[in-house]
């Protein structure tokens, strides 16, 4: 299935890297110093359980249920007490899996599986070493357990990743190279043993963030193709309008150094190299409407706020959020508190702790993907109002609604509805959700972030501005035809040029009314694909 591997340790997977891997490009090898780890955070466990030492999820409950023991906890581990520990790993596992909706998409499931094998690998799950191999084995051998899109809080995943559990046990349903079969004929198919989990097994699996961090991760991804084809869009957007150019020169950036903020100018001004904007105009205006004179600001803004949420998602996939965390040779800061103390576990063999932690919050990936949203809804913003200056003869100084010589018609004078309904979409999905959460677990769990709906909220904002980047492509692409049928010796600048050329060839000119709903896919579809390199 997959042409090369990638070794991961649990410390330098790539967000790319992991999007390789769940497309199927890329197969995965387990590090063997990451695979030690996994075998000494397992010891521990077991050496924690043989002293009798309470562990949340492994002689106690969880959630309210931590006050609950499941077996007797004196550190005699008999047959009794191993079996109790296996029927509550695997009941845990069916009580927790309660998704909603269709299920993931196979990439996306792929994908999910790949964080939290890097995030076991870390070290702190004390999970059986098999788990690991398990991951490993389905995701190089396209076995694809069946997840649902929906049913997080973003306090892990708990009722999502679950599903894994279930099919390495043998139950629930997988897809095997794109065929639906059951979980125990899907390990039979690739020749894998079911999993028998037991000790902390079953929080391992399940108390994790992977699927709310893949959906953020599919978001970024599509953010950045966004933004890397920003600048020229509005570029010949600026072209259309015969803008001025000053906003963007070194001289006005200088006066104001935000982040980012001059790289975006450069940008700008090298999409326009040899450009006729760059020769004065006697019909060109001293300052353009604001949506033009600020596109610098938003479309560096929202780059900042993307290398922020890639900054943020690398930390969360090359980091445990286990809780509680087995933590080999842990800091010995505060042993000496007798509250600090009973986390450590005594042994001659082997050194560490086991700590309760707050790590299952996602909020980081959360706050880090809305703000992104904000920001992109900002650009959505100055699109929308472009296309409608584009549109208005008092501003370019060419015909209504961009209508050809010849065209009685209406021209483009609808085509701006449905821009200006989906910016509204943008608007409300730009509205925070990680703190719209209820108590739930009797209400010790009475937090969340919301991460997976904050993720998919970002990447419908991003589909949304992709048509809306189209229909703004459609009305400087037509334009700009006018402006040449003018003027035929208009210099248009190398990158703006490019992707002039190459939009003109799935979408032609408009000379006369036509139905514009193929134009507006194959617009969308083109910036979706559009290498940034063509300029």
């Amino acid at each position: 299935m997959a042409k090369s591997t990638i070794t991961l340790d649990g410390e330098h997977l790539s967000i790319d890297q992991a999007w390789s891997i769940a497309l199927g490009d890329n197969g995965v090898k387990i590090a063997s110093n990451a695979m030690e780890r996994m075998e000494k955070s397992y010891d521990l466990v077991m050496t924690a359980a043989h002293s009798g030492t309470p562990v949340y999820g492994l002689t106690v409950g969880v959630g309210l249920n931590k006050d609950q023991p499941i077996f007797d906890a004196k550190g005699n581990l008999t047959p009794e007490v191993i079996d109790a520990s296996k029927k509550f790993n695997a009941a845990a596992l069916r009580a927790h899996s309660a998704g909603v909706g269709p299920m993931l998409p196979d990439y996306l499931a792929r994908l999910s599986m790949v964080l939290r094998l890097n995030t076991m690998l870390h070290g702190q799950t004390g999970a059986q070493p098999y788990i690991a191999e398990l991951y490993a084995e389905f995701i190089n051998r396209g076995v694809t357990p069946l997840i649902p899109v929906r049913g997080s809080i973003g306090a892990a995943d708990i009722m999502l990743a679950s599903h894994v559990g279930l099919v390495m046990m043998g139950e629930w349903k997988a897809r095997v190279n794109g065929v639906q079969m059951s979980g125990g004929d899907a390990l039979a198919k690739v020749g894998l043993k079911p999993l028998v989990p037991q000790g902390k097994d079953m929080l391992a699996i399940l108390s994790n963030n992977s699927v709310g961090t893949a959906y953020a991760i599919e978001a970024v991804r599509s953010a950045r193709q966004l933004l890397n084809v920003s600048p020229v869009v509005f570029a010949m957007s600026l072209e259309a309008l015969n803008g001025n150019v000053a906003p963007v020169l070194p001289q006005s950036i200088a006066v104001r150094p935000f982040p980012q903020l001059a790289d975006s100018a450069k940008e700008i001004r090298d999409a326009l190299s040899g450009s006729y904007l760059w020769h004065k105009h006697d019909k060109r205006a001293l300052q353009d409407p604001l949506s033009f004179r600020t596109t610098v600001y938003t479309i560096s803004e929202a780059m900042r706020a993307l290398r922020d949420a890639e900054d943020t998602i690398t930390v969360q996939i090359n980091s445990s959020d286990d809780n509680p965390a087995t933590v080999l040779n842990a800091d010995k800061a505060y042993q000496d508190s007798s509250q600090v103390a009973q986390y450590f576990v005594k042994d001659g063999a082997i050194s560490g702790g086991i700590f309760p932690t707050a790590n299952f919050e996602s909020l980081p990936v959360a706050l880090a993907t809305q703000r992104l949203t904000v920001a992109l809804v900002h650009v959505s913003h100055n699109s929308m109002r472009r296309s409608l200056h584009l549109e208005d003869d008092h501003f370019t100084g060419l015909s209504r609604f961009l209508s050809a010589a010849g065209n009685k018609g209406h021209g483009f004078g609808s085509l701006h509805i449905p821009f200006v309904a989906l910016h509204a979409e943008n608007v409300d999905l730009a509205n925070p959700v990680s703190f719209d959460i209820q108590p739930v677990a009797g209400g010790i769990e009475d937090t969340g972030a919301n991460n997976d709906h904050a993720a998919r909220r970002l990447k419908q904002v991003v589909d949304n501005l992709n048509v809306i980047y189209g229909i703004e492509l459609m009305h400087s692409a037509q334009a700009l035809d006018l402006r040449l049928q003018a003027d035929p010796q208009l210099a248009l600048g190398k990158s703006t040029k490019a992707m002039f050329t190459e939009y003109r060839k799935v979408v032609p000119f408009v000379d006369q009314d036509r139905v514009f709903t193929p134009d507006i896919a194959a617009s969308q579809k083109f910036l979706e694909g559009y290498a940034i390199n063509q300029k």
